[in-house]
């Protein structure tokens, strides 16, 4: 496409008419308790069991499991596959299967359940207050805490992570039959064969020969190989077709969030790890966050170099990777001038909605608050409860020095807020409102006339508009030089008009604008919510 606004009609599709309304039945994810989870199996020497089954495969230790009441028969369990591991240590990642040998067994559809160790978190907050933030911009798994008892005896306080599955596919993208992708783990590598680029990870270059990416991602569907090759290709060899392909505003996001968080074990680190890719309905695939254990600068390497120090870490630069060929997702997107505005917009929210008004602070410690004195009882905790406490605000650990959530993010908030790229002020857009019928007037109005109160020297603007949640998303330009219905020229007004398809059409719209330097979004929240009117409301 050459028109690179035209990727709003390939990057907000259909998929998030699926994810607006959020439910206000008590989940198993929900935040306001701690769950319990019981396991049960019919012998004493489980970890030994589970040890084995680590190093001899995937395979499941079969009992039964008891979640918060309930009791689920036949259940398999195993260490997390892509997680650290230590042989005889009763607090590994783990994986309960509840469908071993019931197929239709689940618990509120999921078959899976992750339960997250929390290892480098003396706070025990990372994980569920990154994905919470990560929700307000992108699909991305729910999560909160879980007692975890086997045989009756307290394993510890884990993380429970919402499964990366078909339940979440259908909830975001109305589907769960695409092609579908891990980006392999730095510790699942063996040899390569001859000629494949070596520890790429999930990178995303491209590779001639179609067996080295089975050495870099793990195939979740039965097919979708050549559509994964295929967008390796566009984005090294032809990107400006990439939208074509890929949901470029949600891999704009990710890499956002991936960097404001210092989130490091992830696309934008060393090892390009930590994410999944769903090709969508409508033959786009979409990047997933996941497994934000490390976030918050636990995890310090960005593949160029030793470890960051603290210092570093405060202010790593909000292009980090630019430069990198390697990480093409970051340097082939961000030439882009129309996505570098979009990236440093979605920056630019993330600090403005969560970080420089210290609500993650608030809501990290609200967490704590609901997990002391489990974290307290837990007997095979990883830190003290000291370190628990002062977590924090201070860096624990003099090997792995793990940072302060609050030493971190208040230094970087206001590096962010400094630097070139996130100083210039984004577009102002205000007064959104359809042009009804004029009073007293018999005659009904026939199109959708959209204007806006747009300040903040605007370059371009645009109205980003569709009939019907399973249509695209179009473009329209918006003027404000008195020609286009918008009477006054340079006063700020911009009006777009739109011809509707029908009598009865109903218009979905938001407005994108941006200067010379960075972009806005009305409504901020177009991800998930976007302004609706129709020609039978305008004509009332």
């Amino acid at each position: 496409m050459k028109n690179p606004l035209l990727l709003i009609a390939l990057l907000i599709l259909v998929a998030l008419g699926h994810a607006a309304a959020q439910s206000t039945e008590k989940s198993f994810y929900d935040t306001d308790k701690i769950q319990e989870v019981r396991l049960q199996f019919p012998f004493d020497n489980w970890i030994y069991l589970l040890d084995s089954l680590r190093f001899n495969g995937n395979g499941f230790l079969q009992g039964s499991v008891k979640i918060n009441g309930k009791t689920y028969d036949n259940v398999g369990l195993r260490y997390e596959a892509d997680q650290p591991f230590t042989p005889g240590q009763k607090r590994n990642s783990l994986i309960i299967q509840l469908n071993l040998q019931d197929e239709e067994q689940n618990l509120e559809g999921h078959t899976s359940l992750h339960f997250s160790n929390a290892l480098r978190d003396p706070s025990m907050v990372r994980e569920v207050l990154g994905f919470e933030i990560a929700r307000a911009y992108m699909p991305a798994p729910r999560a909160n805490y879980a007692n975890v008892y086997i045989n009756g005896e307290l394993q510890g306080l884990f993380a429970n992570i919402e499964t990366i599955d078909p339940v979440f596919l259908e909830h975001y993208f109305g589907s769960s039959d695409g092609a579908f992708f891990k980006a392999r783990s730095q510790s699942q590598y063996d040899n390569f064969p001859e000629g494949c680029k070596q520890r790429l990870y999930g990178a995303l270059e491209y590779e001639a020969d179609a067996e080295c990416y089975l050495y870099n991602f793990n195939q979740l569907s039965k097919t979708g190989w050549d559509e994964l090759i295929e967008l390796t290709r566009i984005l090294n060899q032809e990107p400006e077709k990439i939208e074509s392909v890929l949901n470029v505003d949600r891999a704009l996001w990710m890499l956002a969030f991936n960097n404001v968080l210092v989130n490091l074990s992830s696309y934008s680190g060393q090892h390009s790890e930590n994410y999944y890719l769903y090709r969508d309905a409508m033959g786009v695939f979409q990047p997933i966050i996941w497994d934000l254990n490390l976030c918050f600068g636990s995890f310090k390497n960005t593949g160029q170099g030793s470890d960051l120090r603290l210092k570093q870490l405060q202010e790593l630069d909000p292009m980090s990777q630019l430069s990198n060929p390697s990480k093409p997702l970051i340097s082939q997107l961000l030439k882009n001038e129309t996505y570098k505005k979009m990236y440093l917009g979605h920056m630019r929210s993330i600090v403005t909605n969560f970080i420089k008004n210290r609500k993650y602070e608030d809501r990290a410690k609200e967490l704590q608050q609901l997990i002391q004195r489990d974290f307290v009882n837990d007997p095979n905790k990883f830190y003290r409860y000291e370190d628990f406490n002062i977590s924090m605000y201070s860096t624990i650990g003099k090997r792995s020095s793990i940072p302060g959530l609050v030493e971190l993010m208040e230094t970087r908030a206001d590096f962010l807020e400094k630097s070139t790229d996130l100083a210039v002020v984004p577009p102002l857009i205000s007064e959104t409102r359809a042009l009804g019928r004029e009073q007293f007037s018999s005659q009904d109005v026939n199109m959708f006339a959209i204007v806006a109160k747009v300040e903040k020297f605007p370059k371009r603007v645009r109205l980003m508009y569709r009939f019907s949640e399973d249509s695209h998303f179009m473009e329209a330009p918006m003027y404000d030089d008195g020609t286009h219905g918008d009477a006054v020229a340079d006063d700020g007004q911009y009006m777009g008009t739109i011809m509707p398809e029908s009598a009865d059409a109903q218009l979905e719209y938001f407005i994108m604008a941006e200067n010379a330097s960075i972009m806005a979004f009305d409504p901020p929240s177009y991800m998930w919510n976007r302004h609706k009117i129709s020609l039978a409301e305008l004509n009332k």
